[in-house]
């Protein structure tokens, strides 16, 4: 998974406010973190779930303490996540911050339980964890959709990357535990579930037998026939499996969209990312995957300026959006992260990337115009996230008119679009 920098969302349970930054996983903890304060009798604090992706991400949360400090002068601030667990010392010495937590305990009971005399920084090795948290019995629900957490971590070291350092060595959520919670929300009423993981695709690789997440799919979609939809998160174009191509094609409720992380569309860069997959791969799994489930879509993760991009190589990856025919992009400009290789690589200079990552994002804009086009005369099942608003199985956003309940699965005749969701009625 790559993480993806959001501008902060806030929850507040009485007096303690959560404020995350960053990916879906992230989101999916802090509401297990508000819960554990709650729990713990936590009053008058705010808790930040940082990011480490990019340098920005933490510069966001850097800013969000110290008017934190100004807003609420009297609050505990107390600092978790992956920026952190890599870099607490940083965290600890800004004045605003009374506690830095690492990301082995933010999940854990008792870890907001504080002592006025006790230790101001509590960060452990989180490559020593072993154990998915046991908050994997709960579930993240917003009005449409549950976020099950199946698997933290990761094994693979890419050269711009440190979330392995924020997040640990990869382990797997128990098969027979996803798939009761699995059930339990389908009980519930929840429509779609979204699958989700630091690096999803080496799901089960730590388990007895090591099973595949196509397995783990499979039977899920065996053991909860009342699940009207399952969705993966960002997967790795290098891990797909054998089960998992086969519930794509045979599995109508496996929603009909993958997001890849791709990274760059040049073998040269690949290579020097230490990515597992070169430019043909990615093209040749696209092809597999359309030929069993044409009405698949696809998204990816691409960086712009990678150190010694040039222009031919850059070129390749905007090549890529359309070798692939993907229909959504998340676009992030190069930013080194200190410790990485990449951050001791050649840099390119800021003005380039930032123009690059412009160019890159206006070809994503291209190509999502292109995926709408498509899209018109069809009838979709959209699941409603709120009102006016659905997203379609292949993850198009759906403007509709007409009245449905929020998490609802409906039919929708697309009738137009405006270049960044499609129109459609009831």
């Amino acid at each position: 998974m790559t993480a993806v920098p959001e501008p902060a969302a806030e929850t507040e349970a009485d007096d303690v406010a959560v404020v995350t930054f960053g990916c879906r996983l992230n989101a999916y903890e802090s509401e297990v973190m508000r819960a554990r304060a709650a729990e713990d009798g936590l009053t008058n604090a705010v808790v930040f779930n940082t990011c480490a992706v990019t340098g920005e991400a933490v510069r966001q949360a850097r800013q969000a303490i110290r008017k934190a400090r100004r807003e609420r002068p009297d609050a505990r601030l107390i600092v978790t996540g992956c920026a952190a667990q890599i870099d607490p010392a940083a965290f600890a010495a800004m004045p605003e911050v009374d506690l830095v937590l690492g990301n082995g305990d933010k999940t854990k009971a008792g870890a907001y339980a504080l002592a006025d005399d006790g230790p101001r920084v509590r960060v452990n090795d989180v490559m020593s964890v072993r154990e998915t948290a046991g908050h994997l019995i709960d579930g993240l629900k917003d009005r449409a959709r549950a976020y099950v957490e199946i698997q933290n971590g990761c094994d693979h070291r890419c050269t711009f990357c440190v979330i392995p350092y924020g997040r640990g060595n990869s382990r797997s959520g128990a098969a027979g535990e996803v798939v009761e919670q699995i059930r339990r929300l389908a009980a519930s009423g929840v429509n779609e579930v979204v699958l989700t993981g630091v690096d999803l695709t080496s799901w089960g690789a730590d388990l007895p037998g090591t099973p595949t997440l196509g397995q783990l799919v499979a039977r899920i979609l065996k053991l909860v026939p009342e699940l009207p939809r399952l969705r993966l998160s960002s997967i790795d174009a290098a891990e797909i499996d054998a089960d998992l191509m086969r519930c794509l094609a045979e599995e109508e409720r496996l929603a009909p969209y993958l997001h890849l992380s791709l990274q760059h569309g040049d073998d040269l860069m690949l290579k020097r990312m230490k990515r597992r997959h070169l430019r043909a791969d990615a093209i040749r799994l696209v092809e597999q995957v359309r030929a069993v489930r044409p009405d698949v879509a696809f998204g990816a993760d691409l960086i712009a300026g990678f150190p010694t991009e040039s222009d031919a190589a850059f070129d390749n990856t905007l090549a890529l959006v359309d070798d692939c025919d993907l229909a959504f992009l998340h676009v992030f400009p190069f930013s080194p992260r200190p410790g990485t290789p990449a951050a001791r690589m050649p840099q390119l200079e800021r003005p380039l990337i930032k123009a690059r990552a412009e160019r890159l994002r206006a070809k994503g804009g291209e190509a999502l115009v292109r995926h709408l086009d498509r899209q018109v005369g069809r009838t979709v099942s959209g699941l409603v996230e709120r009102e006016g608003l659905a997203r379609a199985a292949d993850f198009t956003e759906v403007a509709f008119e007409g009245p449905a309940e929020a998490g609802s699965i409906v039919p929708m005749r697309v009738s137009g679009h405006d270049g960044k969701r499609a129109f459609a009625s009831l």
